[in-house]
């Protein structure tokens, strides 16, 4: 029983932007399991699950990640970085150059490192400016593809 209840709660919220504990019972109510706040609370430990930023400062829970990476910060926060100091991208040839909000290119070359993207050789940064040599000028278009999808999807 604990187990099921305990996958159901993490599609809950994978597919719902669950903010409270409230909003939690009640959604596993509507999935035929009777249980209580106590009980929710205790399997949102068990879980690691963590409260995450969304949609202009919204919190939501979400399932933390047990890597020695992720401790310090999340991978939300670099994905926030981001969704808001990037301006542009352009590449030409294997080298992808990324306009960003002034004081914000180390920002943004430490997110683009988080992403493990493994056509990525490195990152240089200056204060507004990225530079991002790439193995392959074939592969440049593919790194600016996902660059984007990440911020796209971004919670």
């Amino acid at each position: 029983m604990k187990r099921n209840r305990q996958e159901v709660i993490k599609s809950i919220i994978s597919t719902h932007n669950v903010e409270t504990q409230e909003e939690l019972l009640t959604l596993l109510i509507k999935e035929g399991f009777n249980t209580t706040q106590a009980t929710i609370s205790r399997d949102i430990r068990e879980l690691n699950l963590k409260k995450i930023s969304y949609d202009g400062g919204r919190k939501k829970y979400a399932i933390k990640s047990n890597s020695k990476d992720n401790d310090e910060s999340d991978d939300a926060s670099y994905i926030q970085v981001l969704k808001n100091s990037l301006i542009s991208m352009e590449y030409s040839e294997n080298i992808i150059v990324i306009k960003t909000v002034a004081g914000m290119a180390m920002a943004v070359g430490a997110s683009v490192d988080r992403l493990n993207i493994s056509e990525i050789m490195g990152c240089i940064a200056g204060d507004d400016t990225l530079f991002i040599a790439i193995r392959d000028k074939k592969m440049a278009e593919k790194v600016i593809g996902e660059i984007n999808d990440v911020i796209k999807f971004a919670y």
